[in-house]
């Protein structure tokens, strides 16, 4: 009789530990979808400003074709996009892009001083900048989310219930030099 009731008690407490941890990682999980919707509404928004950001920049330098065309085709990949990883690898392309959209611009005098260059290119800093501020929520999110993962004994009923670590928004190679600048 003792026995079957701490065989009772020892089941309902890893069942209670079960539900609990499931719980979590579910609210873990819904917390690193939250946070890469964030980073998504800007990745969109800057997205949206590439084709106008072009159509400025083309109108002044018709010789740079071949990095117009490059950046329009990195935005698309990056509207196609239908994973986080495919978006954050496309979104790495289109700054390493616009980067090298930022410099040809540097060679047109009447184009750095056009008002509506001015515009976009100070929407797409502020843009920049809320990525930024949003990937590194996004990353403790995720740093969370994975410690509960991988954390025992949670890590058991993780792989029971299928959750994964998530991977982490990594800068890209091209954003982590420095820029060079000549005097």
């Amino acid at each position: 009789m003792y026995g079957i009731i701490g065989v009772s008690i020892i089941v309902i407490i890893v069942l209670i530990l079960a539900i609990a941890t499931y719980n979590a990682l579910v609210n873990g999980r819904q917390k690193v979808e939250n946070s890469w919707g964030q980073i998504n509404v800007q990745l969109k928004m800057r997205a949206d400003l590439v084709p106008n950001l072009v159509q400025t920049v083309s109108g002044y330098a018709k010789h740079e074709k071949e990095t117009l065309t490059a950046v329009m085709e990195a935005r698309n990949r990056f509207m196609k996009s239908g994973t986080p990883e495919a978006a954050m690898s496309s979104s790495g392309e289109i700054s390493s892009l616009m980067g090298r959209l930022f410099a040809v611009s540097e060679q047109y005098p009447e184009l750095k001083a056009d008002q509506n260059f001015l515009s976009l290119q100070n929407q797409l800093s502020e843009i920049e900048t809320k990525i930024t501020m949003y990937r590194q929520f996004y990353n403790d999110t995720v740093m969370m989310y994975n410690r509960l993962v991988i954390t025992f004994p949670k890590s058991i009923f993780a792989g029971i219930f299928g959750f994964h670590e998530i991977p982490y928004f990594q800068v890209d190679q091209s954003e982590r030099k420095a820029p060079k600048v000549e005097f």
